[in-house]
């Protein structure tokens, strides 16, 4: 019998369009790992996706799993044969339990050493008769949100409303949520029909005849394709805006483009604004001249064709003049607003009900912003600004304007922090110290709002380990990670070299003045930072034991810890990298047995070994090799490596002597001390 196509399409009641690619890469993961641990053969694998449907389509699958011919060890052949030559009762189970006699039984050597085999043939089973297990890989899909409706058991992104499963022309049987499986589809919701699919192959073209264009590329080069028709019939820029051209795609199933405009008495609205209205609320395009000004009018994308396409466009038109002349009144009455005016009333919003206002927020982040200035000596100049700037940083978060358009805060603040007469840089500060918001987005550019942005991020994770919130898992909902991440980011990029151990004492110093704070808590912090410098790490292809040692030693600035991390990675590939790291494992593992504080006592020394190593050591020690460059302290720590190894030719440490066993344990502790600031260097494998 020839292959067949399989297609399975869930319907579903219309989803996020946020959730809808990774919904679909779900399902095609799951379908790939399925067939492979199926052992069923197959060609192409295509997905489909829109508001209402998640389809694959597998094509040339085989109609049966594949034959597996396996040899399978039993025992030994000592116990295999009894004393005669027979076979055990060891051998005759093991045969038994593979399905054959034991006369099929033979030997192998593997290792020396001869073991019982026999050839065990599973022959393949029908795959029409494996397909149903399908309802349980659709149970099994994972999404960020899940719902249960009616008195139904399952949890699912949205309710599921049919369901196509098709093996060639048969209906695979299955049900899912009381939906039985069948060959029915639904057309668009008000442009189609529900049809009948007889053959996969023919799933997308039907579809489209009922409206539904299921491939979602096909589907956003559509709305392109209009687009750029309009635009060069108008002679208008489109920005480019992949994030909403990906939104729109998943919020229809045919897509007609259409063309809207608003009054120009709006344009005096800042540009964030109109943007904002259009794009975060609306979904619209905006549209730009050459010059890059923006232009009243927008571009909108229908669900459906053609039909009524003006009406549509003036019920368009009129939902953002409503929207836009909310915004106008908002600005205006914003205009009225004085900052100073409005700084107490942060007293009265509650940043978190354990943790308290965001007035005392914000008095935490100039405290700590002031000692972060004072770690990088900044100008007495830039501190008064950067203290003003974290003073006014959250106020726009009381204006009018930033409560309709949660998005703009940081960016109205600066707006109307220019308009107050505020200094530049610190309007600028009200703005940059919200980033990076994402994780595309950049640090901040200037010094006040990195410092800001430090402040504010630090506090916030901080306090929420204080009362702890802390991140588990997948669960993080006030980004701690991030904002982690973020600041390790304006820290490398900024190239400070603020201890990072330093850093968080301050702030949790700052925050003891208003929360409870547990002894442990600079601990947890401590782990935290860690690993999100580790995931950083590895991203930018660091071999996770360099990672992991680098992160064993000094937690001091990030700047350094990358510097050594990156100075690690470029040494491995170095001939004398192995002999190196064995000679400073060798000398931590040795100085673990040691006691601290001991004073080395150069009388005790034996042999000139000794003498050349304390003296190697000593003078890396009044060089202050801790505040070299990451490589050069690397390379001035690898100058050891000859001496110690000379040593360890030349001396037992583990003396019979107490007193001189003693004396070299201490030179191996003050040595490892030195090393081991740089990295743990006995976790890094060597070849």
């Amino acid at each position: 019998m020839n292959n067949q196509d399989l297609l399975l399409e869930i319907g579903i009641e219309e989803m996020p369009a946020r959730f809808i690619l990774d919904a679909i890469e779900n399902l095609e993961k799951k379908m790939l790992t399925w067939l492979e641990g199926k052992r069923i053969e197959h060609g192409d694998i295509k997905v489909f996706s829109t508001p209402r449907r998640l389809a694959v389509l597998v094509q040339d699958v085989a109609v049966s799993q594949k034959d597996v011919e396996e040899e399978a060890k039993g025992p030994a052949k000592k116990v295999a044969l009894d004393q005669e030559g027979e076979w055990s009762k060891a051998a005759i189970g093991f045969s038994r339990s593979q399905g054959v006699s034991a006369e099929e039984i033979f030997f192998k050597e593997l290792k020396g050493v001869e073991y019982a085999y026999v050839k065990k043939f599973t022959k393949g089973e029908d795959t029409i008769a494996l397909l149903p297990e399908l309802a349980d890989m659709i149970k099994t899909l994972h999404f960020p949100n899940s719902m249960r409706w009616g008195n139904k058991d399952l949890r699912f992104l949205r309710p599921i409303r049919w369901i196509v499963a098709l093996f060639g022309h048969e209906i695979i049987p299955f049900s899912v949520a009381n939906i039985q499986a069948s060959a029915k589809t639904d057309g668009h919701r008000f442009l189609g029909e529900e049809i009948e699919i007889s053959e996969p192959i023919d799933y997308e073209k039907l579809l489209q005849n009922q409206y539904v264009i299921v491939d979602y590329q096909k589907r956003m080069q559509m709305i392109k394709d209009q687009i750029e028709d309009l635009s060069n019939n108008k002679k208008w820029v489109i920005p480019e805006d992949d994030e909403l051209m990906s939104e729109v795609t998943n919020l229809v199933e045919y897509p007609t483009v259409f063309a809207g405009t608003f009054n120009e008495e709006f344009l005096h609205l800042p540009e964030e604004v109109l943007i904002t209205s259009m794009k975060a609320h609306q979904r619209y395009f905006p549209v730009k001249d050459e010059t890059g000004a923006l232009l009243p009018n927008f571009i909108g994308v229908r669900n459906g064709n053609e039909y009524h396409l003006e009406t549509v466009t003036r019920g368009n038109e009129k939902v953002l003049k409503a929207r836009l002349a909310d915004a106008d009144f908002f600005y205006k009455e914003d205009q009225k607003m004085q900052i100073e005016q409005v700084l107490p009333k942060l007293e009265a919003i509650i940043y978190h009900e354990k943790i308290g206002t965001l007035a005392e927020k914000v008095k935490r982040i100039r405290k700590i912003a002031a000692e972060l200035a004072i770690m990088i000596d900044m100008p007495d100049e830039l501190r008064q600004q950067t203290d003003r700037a974290a003073e006014i940083s959250k106020f726009d978060l009381v204006t009018n304007m930033v409560n309709e358009f949660p998005e703009l805060q940081g960016i109205m603040g600066e707006k109307y922090a220019l308009q107050q007469g505020e200094h530049p840089e610190v309007a600028k500060a009200v703005n940059e110290h919200y980033q990076p918001r994402h994780a595309d987005d950049a640090v901040p550019t200037a010094t006040i709002g990195s410092l800001v942005s430090i402040a504010d991020k630090l506090d916030s994770i901080v306090t929420s380990f204080a009362i702890g919130l802390i991140p588990t898992g997948s669960q993080d909902p006030y980004a701690l990670r991030r904002q982690a991440t973020g600041i390790i980011h304006i820290l490398l990029e900024k190239d400070w070299n603020v201890s990072l151990t330093d850093l968080l004492k301050k702030a949790i110093t700052i925050a003891r003045n208003s929360l409870e704070v547990k002894e442990d808590l600079f601990q947890q912090l401590r782990q935290f930072i860690k690993l999100r410098l580790k995931f950083m790490l590895q991203a930018e292809g660091i071999r996770h034991d360099i990672v992991e040692s680098v992160l064993e030693g000094e937690f001091n600035s990030v700047p350094d810890i990358v510097g050594r991390a990156k100075a690690l990675e470029t040494m491995k590939n170095d001939e004398t990298f192995k002999e190196t790291i064995e000679s400073f494992s060798r000398v931590l593992n040795i100085a673990s047995k040691g006691r601290e504080g001991i004073i080395v006592d150069t009388s005790l020394f034996e042999n000139e070994y000794e003498e050349t190593l304390y003296q190697k050591w000593q003078t890396l020690q009044e060089t202050s090799v801790s505040k070299l460059k990451p490589a050069e302290r690397l390379e001035a720590l690898a100058s050891l490596q000859p001496a110690i190894s000379a040593y360890f030719d030349h001396t037992m440490v583990m003396a019979e002597q107490e007193k001189l066993k003693e004396n070299r344990l201490s030179q191996m502790t003050h040595l490892a001390k030195l090393i081991g600031a740089y990295a743990a260097m006995n976790e890094i494998q060597v070849k």
